[in-house]
C-alpha cells in the first residue's frame, strides 16, 4: 500500500488538491460547500432529477485526448475524481459571453424557474461536444434520449429540444481541452490513490484506488471486509438516503484491465483474443485463458470487464444483439449509465435489475477472481437469495463473458415500468430461443421483478423446449409461470399484475418471433411506432 496522499483533480482551470474532507463527501457537496460553485443544484440526491449533472473528463489510453461524460454529482464520491477533470456550468461561459448551449437555452426559452437548467446545460454540452467532434447532428429523438436523465417540471421539453437543435446553429465553440489534457498527463505521475480522513461520524476511513488488476486482487484479498465501489450509483444512495457509513473503500474505476471489452474468437480449444477498449477501439491485449474458461467452438465471446461503464457495455451488447437496443435506452438514464458499471450492476444483485435478465438470457457467465485464482460460473448460478451471491471473502467480479448467439436465435427484451424513461422495472423479461425447423431449442426465459432474485422460468422453458413454437406452446409456457414464480406486491405493481404481464410478454414474444407472419416491432412497441411515424413524416 502506498502512503496516503491528497485527492488531486483538474477543476476551475487548475489542479485541485483536497485533503481532510470525509471520504464520503459527494462531488456535489464539494462543489457547493467547499469550492463555492453553486451553479450545480441538488434536487433528489439520488441520481434521478439531473439537476446536479456535471461533466467528468479523463484521458484516453494514449494520453492524446480527453473524453467527457455527464454524471450525477450527487452520487459520486470525491475520491472517485482523482486523476480526472471536473467541469461544471461555471465552465460554459459568463453572463456577458454565453456559450452556444447557454445562448440556445436563452433564445428558445428553455428555462423557467431555472433550477434544472444547469443540469440540462451540462448534458447538452456533452451532446454538443460529441457531435461537433464527429461532424454529426443529433435528431430530435436522439436529443430526447440524451436528456432522459434530466427532469423539468415547469418549462416542458419542447423548448429544451428546440434549444438542443438551435445550439448547432450557433458559431462553433467547443470547450478548450488542451489545458485539461496537459493537467491530466501530469496527474498520471501520481501514485495510486490512498486517501485517509475521518468520516462524518468521526471514525477513521481509508480509500484505495489501485491501477492494476494484480494490485486490486491483492488489496481485495487482504481487505475482504472493505467496500468495493465501482460507479456508486447504488452505494451513493446508501450514503445520501440511509446515512450509512461505508468503512474502508476500494475503488475499481482506475483499473484499466477492468475497463476493456475483449472479443475472443474461439477456434477449437484455442482462442484468438482481440481487445476492445471501453471507447470501442480494438487492440492486442490479454484475455481470460480459454482453456480455463472454455467458450463454445467457432463462436466469439464478448468479455466485458467489470469496470466498463454501463453505457459502453450496453452499446456493445446492442451492437451484437440489436433487439436489446430499446432496453439499453431505458436502462436507468445516460448519467447513471455513464457512471455505473456492468460488473457493479451484476454484483449488486437487485431482483429488479435490468442487466441480469438480458445477460442470463444470452447465457452469460462470470469470471470471478480471488488473489491469483480465477473461476467461472454461469450468471444464473451466482444469485443464491435476495441480495446474496456466491462471492467468497476477498473475491470480486473480474468480467462478464457473453457468448455470441447461435444462428436462428430469436431474442427480445421487455421492460414494464410506470414511466418510459429512467424508471425502475415492475417486470423485466428477456426471452430467447432458437428455432430449428419450427421447433424451439435452447430456450432461456429470464425474468426480473418476479422473485427474490433474477431467475430463469424453468417450468415455462420446459413447456416450450423441443416443441413446435406455436400458440399452444406459448400458452402452456405462460400458464407454467404460475409454478415458476410467486411475485410480491409493492409500490411498483401488485403480484397479480406481475403474473399477468409476465404471461402476456411470453405471448408478445411469440407474436414477434413466430415463423408465420410475425408481428413487426413497430406494431408492438410504442417507441418503435413513434420513431416510424417521425421517419415517415
Amino acid at each position: 500500500m502506498s502512503s496516503p496522499r491528497p485527492i488531486r483533480f483538474f477543476h476551475q482551470g487548475r489542479v485541485q488538491s483536497v485533503e481532510g474532507l470525509p471520504p464520503q463527501t459527494t462531488v456535489l457537496q464539494y462543489l457547493r460547500e467547499h469550492a463555492r460553485c453553486a451553479g450545480t443544484k441538488e434536487g433528489c440526491a439520488e441520481g434521478d432529477c439531473g439537476a446536479c449533472t456535471v461533466l467528468v473528463g479523463e484521458l484516453d489510453t494514449d494520453g492524446e485526448a480527453v473524453s467527457l461524460r455527464a454524471v450525477n454529482a450527487c452520487i459520486q464520491f470525491l475520491p472517485m475524481l482523482d486523476g480526472q477533470a471536473l467541469l461544471t456550468v461555471e465552465d460554459l461561459g459568463a453572463s456577458t459571453d454565453l456559450g452556444p448551449v447557454q445562448q440556445a437555452l436563452v433564445d428558445c426559452h428553455g428555462s423557467q424557474c431555472g433550477f434544472c437548467t444547469p443540469g440540462f446545460a451540462m448534458t447538452m454540452q456533452a451532446v454538443y461536444e460529441r457531435h461537433q467532434a464527429c461532424g454529426t447532428r443529433p435528431t430530435r429523438q436522439d436529443l430526447a434520449d440524451d436528456l432522459a436523465g434530466n427532469l423539468c417540471r415547469c418549462t416542458g421539453y419542447r423548448p429544451l429540444l428546440d434549444a438542443g437543435e438551435r445550439m448547432f446553429e450557433q458559431p462553433v465553440r467547443t470547450l478548450d481541452r488542451a489545458p485539461i489534457v496537459a493537467a491530466l498527463r501530469g496527474l498520471r505521475d501520481d501514485p495510486a490513490l490512498h486517501y485517509e480522513a475521518r468520516s462524518r461520524a468521526g471514525t477513521p476511513q481509508r480509500v484505495f484506488a489501485p491501477r492494476t488488476l494484480e494490485e486490486l486482487a491483492a488489496l481485495r484479498e487482504a481487505m475482504p471486509d472493505a467496500r468495493l465501489v465501482a460507479g456508486a450509483t447504488d452505494v451513493g444512495l446508501w450514503v445520501n438516503k440511509q446515512q450509512r457509513e461505508l468503512g474502508d473503500v476500494i475503488l475499481t474505476g482506475r483499473v484499466e484491465d477492468l475497463r476493456r471489452i475483449d472479443v475472443i474468437t474461439v477456434h477449437g480449444q484455442g482462442a484468438a483474443p482481440g481487445v476492445m477498449s471501453a471507447n470501442g477501439h480494438l487492440s492486442a491485449g490479454p484475455a481470460v485463458a480459454a482453456a480455463a474458461v472454455p467458450a463454445p467452438a467457432s463462436r466469439t465471446t464478448l468479455r466485458i470487464g467489470a469496470a466498463v461503464p454501463l453505457e459502453e457495455a450496453w452499446a456493445a451488447l446492442a451492437e451484437r444483439v440489436p433487439a436489446l437496443r430499446e432496453l439499453w435506452l431505458r436502462f436507468a438514464s445516460p448519467p447513471v449509465r455513464n457512471a455505473g458499471t456492468l460488473g457493479g450492476n451484476v454484483a449488486n444483485g437487485s431482483p429488479i435489475g435490468d442487466g441480469p435478465p438480458a445477460l442470463i438470457a444470452l447465457g452469460a457467465r462470470l469470471v470471478l477472481r480471488l488473489g491469483a485464482t480465477r473461476r467461472a460460473m454461469p450468471l444464473e448460478d451466482f444469485y443464491l437469495d435476495y441480495m446474496k451471491n456466491a462471492l467468497r471473502p476477498g473475491e470480486f467480479v473480474e468480467a462478464v463473458e457473453v457468448p455470441e448467439p447461435s444462428a436462428g436465435t430469436r431474442l427480445r427484451g421487455y421492460k414494464i415500468a410506470k414511466r418510459y424513461d429512467s424508471d425502475i422495472s415492475a417486470v423485466c423479461a428477456v426471452l430467447s430461443l432458437r428455432l430449428e425447423d419450427g421447433v424451439a431449442r435452447d430456450v432461456r426465459f429470464a425474468f426480473g421483478g418476479m422473485a427474490a432474485t433474477v431467475r430463469r422460468a424453468a417450468k415455462a422453458e420446459a413447456a416450450v423446449s423441443g416443441r413446435a413454437w406455436n400458440e399452444a406452446s406459448q400458452a402452456a409456457a405462460a400458464l407454467a409461470l404460475t409454478e415458476d414464480f410467486t411475485p410480491m406486491t409493492d409500490l411498483r405493481a401488485s403480484a397479480g399484475y406481475r403474473q399477468r404481464v409476465a404471461a402476456n410478454l411470453i405471448r408478445r414474444f411469440w407474436l414477434e418471433t413466430r415463423a408465420d407472419a410475425p408481428v413487426a416491432a413497430a406494431s408492438a412497441s410504442v417507441w418503435q411506432a413513434i420513431n416510424l411515424q417521425r421517419s415517415v413524416a
